[in-house]
C-alpha cells in the first residue's frame, strides 16, 4: 500500500511542478499572471526571502482591511470553507490505511499518545487546539515552550520522518471539518510565541485577518522560523498572501504543497 501512495505522490508531484507554471500564466493573464508564477518559486536558498515577500515597512493597513474582508466575505468564506470540505473529507477517506499505519507506527516507535493536541492563535486571535500525529518524545518541552528546528533532536525515529513528509500535519484536517482552520493559510503559531511576536514585529497581527491554514504561502517559500527573525520573515510571505489572495492563488499553493511534501523541503 505504501508503495501505491509513493508512486501516486511522485506523479502529483510531477504534475505540480511541471504545469503549476502555465496554469498561472494561463489563468492570470497578463502581468499579474506572470509575476505569480515567477513568486511561485522559492528562493535559490530556501529560508531566504524573496519573490512573493512583502516589505514590512510598506503595510498599507487599510489595504489589508480589505483583502481580508474578501477571504472572509459571505459570497468567498462560503466558497473556500465548501472546497475546504470536500477536500479534507475525501483526503481522510483515500488516505486512511496511511493514517492508520502511521497510527500503529509511533505506537511501536515510543510511548506517549497518537495524535497530539496544541493550543494555536487563529481567527481574529481565538485560541483552538490543532491536532497533530506526535513527532515528539513526551518529554518534549519539559523546560518549557520551544520553537520546532529543521533537525530537532526531540524528535523520535518515526517522527523524524512524518515531519519531513508533513504527515504528523495530516490530522489537522479535522480541523479543517470543525471549520477551525482552512487548506490554505498562514500557519497558527503557539499563543506563548504570539505574545512575543506581536511585541517584536510590526503587523504581526494581521495574519490572524484570516483562518490558518495547514500549509501556506510561507510554508511552500520559506523554511523552519525557529527564531523572531524567522517569524519575521514568514510573515512578509503570509502578509502577501493575504494581500493577493485569488482561489488561484490557493490553487498554486496546494500544488506547492505536493512538491515540499514529496521532497521534504519547506517549513511549518
Amino acid at each position: 500500500m505504501l508503495p501505491i501512495y509513493g508512486v501516486l505522490f511522485a506523479v502529483a508531484a510531477a504534475f505540480a511542478i511541471l504545469t503549476a507554471r502555465a496554469l498561472i500564466v494561463a489563468l492570470g493573464g497578463g502581468q499579474n499572471g506572470l509575476a505569480l508564477a515567477r513568486d511561485a518559486y522559492p528562493s535559490r536558498t530556501m529560508g531566504a526571502t524573496g519573490e512573493g515577500a512583502l516589505s514590512l515597512d510598506r503595510i498599507d493597513a487599510a489595504a489589508f482591511r480589505d483583502a481580508a474582508a474578501v477571504i472572509t466575505g459571505p459570497g468567498m468564506s462560503d466558497a473556500k470553507r465548501a472546497f475546504d470540505f470536500l477536500f479534507c473529507f475525501l483526503l481522510l477517506i483515500i488516505l486512511a490505511p496511511l493514517l492508520l499505519a502511521t497510527a500503529i507506527a509511533i505506537r511501536l516507535d515510543s510511548k506517549g499518545p497518537i495524535i497530539y493536541r496544541q493550543k494555536r492563535v487563529g481567527y481574529q486571535g481565538r485560541v483552538f487546539y490543532v491536532l497533530k500525529f506526535r513527532s515528539m518524545k513526551v518529554d518534549a518541552e519539559s523546560k518549557g515552550p520551544q520553537y520546532a528546528a529543521l533537525h530537532d533532536d526531540r524528535a523520535t525515529r518515526v517522527g523524524r520522518v512524518l515531519r519531513k513528509f508533513r504527515i504528523d500535519e495530516l490530522p489537522q484536517a479535522i480541523n479543517v471539518l470543525r471549520g477551525e482552520m482552512s487548506l490554505v493559510g498562514p500557519r497558527p503559531e503557539r499563543p506563548e510565541f504570539v505574545h512575543i511576536l506581536e511585541r517584536e514585529i510590526p503587523h504581526y497581527h494581521r495574519r490572524h485577518l484570516v483562518k490558518p491554514g495547514i500549509t501556506g504561502w510561507a510554508q511552500v517559500k520559506y523554511e523552519y522560523a525557529a527564531s523572531v527573525d524567522g517569524a519575521r520573515n514568514k510573515l512578509r510571505y503570509d502578509l502577501y498572501y493575504i494581500r493577493h489572495f485569488s482561489p488561484l492563488l490557493d490553487l498554486l499553493i496546494l500544488l506547492m504543497t505536493v512538491r515540499v511534501a514529496l521532497f521534504g523541503l519547506g517549513s511549518r
